[in-house]
Formats: structure tokens, sequence, C-alpha cells
């Protein structure tokens, strides 16, 4: 089992919080000598502050800056596509 204490800052992570729980893509924000600023991205992006001793089931992968800059055309893309406003009459 890990834990975000193993996690470093400014960096993504695909990580799974338990085993029934689906993989999540995250980025340490900051960290204090006791926790970690964490945001996961879903369909809403979720700031969250974690324990550094919160289990952590699997640590995928660190995701590398490439795949991060893909990632981000994608997921700027789907964002913008639900930000519409009705014609108004």
């Amino acid at each position: 089992m890990y834990s975000y204490a193993l996690l470093e800052k400014n960096c993504y992570y695909l990580i799974q919080e338990t085993d029934q729980m689906p993989v999540n893509l995250i980025k340490v924000n900051l960290e204090t000598e006791q926790c970690m600023f964490v945001s996961r991205y879903g369909e809403e992006t979720v700031n969250e502050w974690k324990k550094k001793g919160d289990p952590i089931f699997d640590i995928l992968e660190l995701v590398s800056d490439d795949k991060i800059k893909d990632w981000e055309s994608i997921y700027n893309d789907n964002q913008g596509s639900y930000n519409y406003e009705e014609d108004e009459d």
C-alpha cells in the first residue's frame, strides 16, 4: 500500500485510491509538513487536501510532460463543449 507522501509536488500521477475506485489523474500542487493539496481531474476538477499518510492502493504511473500536454488539449476541448448559453427569445 502506498501513501500520498510518496508523490512529488508539481507532478501528475495516475492513481487508484482503493481497489474498487476507478483510475484518477491527480496533480500535487502544494506540500506542507503533514498534507498535500491535490487537484483531481474528472468530469470536474476537484481540489482537496490529503494527509501524507492517507493510503493509495496503487500508483500506476508518473505521467510525462508530453502526455500531459496531449491530455490538456483533450481535457480543455471537452470542458469548453459543456459551457454554452441558451439563446434568449
